[in-house]
């Protein structure tokens, strides 16, 4: 009896380990997984250049920790057939119509992949006047970058800013 007593203590300790030990590899796993981000989203608001549609959407900034930034944007309200191009701004939307573009080495070029440029460059609305674009960069953006703007090519490139999201 002793002996089938000490088997079933030992099963008992080995079941309790096994399940001890689980519970850490999977809470090491999922430690080891997760890759913390930071997600900013706002709405699209038309500025005075884009005023005359009824421009809406929404943009989305995603910051991983592991040294990338995504970027998404969903505009409608476009002209139909129209060509525009999508960068990362480095002022809010108010702010002298979101100042100028966000450049990761604020001495660098003002071209990707400096840049956050979505879609890499222009992009086309469709025949619904809807149009959506995206951008990974090979950084994390840092706390200046914080609207998304939307310009029209086909306007002058002082008037060009046709919509703006301020991500928070």
């Amino acid at each position: 009896m002793a002996h089938h007593g000490n088997l079933g203590a030992r099963r008992w300790l080995a079941a309790t380990c096994a399940v001890g030990l689980g519970g850490i590899v999977l809470a090491g796993t999922a430690a080891a997984s997760a890759d913390p981000a930071t997600v900013t989203r706002g709405d699209l608001m038309p500025f005075a250049a884009g005023a005359g549609g009824s421009i809406g959407g929404h943009a989305e900034m995603v910051r991983n920790a592991s040294g990338s930034t995504i970027v998404s944007l969903h505009v409608e309200g476009l002209t139909p057939g129209g060509t525009y191009v999508s960068h990362v701004h480095a002022a809010p939307c108010a702010v002298g119509a979101a100042d100028g573009h966000y450049k990761h080495d604020p001495a660098g070029a003002a071209t990707p992949p400096n840049e956050i440029w979505l879609n890499g460059g222009p992009f086309v609305a469709n025949s619904g006047g809807i149009a959506n674009a995206r951008a990974v960069a090979d950084f994390t953006a840092g706390v200046t970058a914080v609207s998304v703007v939307v310009h029209n090519t086909s306007l002058p490139s002082t008037a060009n800013k046709v919509a703006c999201a301020d991500l928070g």
